[in-house]
């Protein structure tokens, strides 16, 4: 009987033992939050406007039925019409995760990390560092079958009481060979603050 309440008395003592807590480092004021929480902190472009833009585009973009057969597709740059910094590149990489997700497209190199493809080509073929069965050879590269191009602009006006800001996020699809835009889709937000 001593035994049997000796062993219950030890592994309860390895099992607290083993989940010593983890050490906080840092200030009292600083806390973990939900990163999907609505964020209401400034009347600014913030983390909200980011995810409901990407999640309506990608959503409407993968149930439009252009991108069938998984087409490649170039993004852009989304240009930046408003008068505040907004990472622009953070909104396609957020699009281009959720419709690599859904399976829907694949995405050739973005007109900026194209050099960065080209000089990878480079090193590999002609810098006679890697064995010649490795290498990626070049001329090999998928054209996109289309392009993602799109634009955020902003309205600002303000009074004693209230500033109020209008977001517009438009983005299209564009067939490389023929030009013609295949989908557009537009995303509004209005954000208000009372002074």
């Amino acid at each position: 009987m001593f035994a049997r309440i000796s062993l219950a008395a030890l592994a309860i003592a390895l099992v607290s033992g083993c989940s010593t807590p983890s050490p906080v480092l840092g200030g009292k004021n600083i806390s973990y939050g939900d990163s999907k929480a609505v964020e209401l902190v400034t009347n600014e472009f913030g983390s909200t406007d980011l995810q409901m833009i990407a999640e309506s585009m990608t959503r409407s973009l993968a149930q439009s039925g252009v991108l069938h057969g998984r087409p490649v597709v170039q993004v852009y740059d989304v240009k930046n019409k408003t008068s505040e910094y907004i990472d622009t590149r953070e909104i396609t990489t957020t699009i281009k995760t959720q419709l690599l997700k859904t399976g829907v497209a694949r995405f050739a190199s973005d007109n900026t990390d194209m050099q960065s493809q080209v000089d990878q080509l480079k090193l590999q073929n002609q810098s006679g560092l890697y064995k010649k069965n490795t290498v990626a050879k070049t001329g090999n590269m998928i054209a996109a079958q289309y392009r993602l191009e799109g634009s955020i602009s902003s309205i600002v006006k303000r009074s004693s009481d209230y500033k109020d800001v209008f977001y517009k996020f438009s983005l299209q699809l564009v067939d490389v060979e023929s030009g013609l835009a295949e989908w557009m889709d537009e995303k509004e937000i209005r954000k208000t603050t009372e002074r």
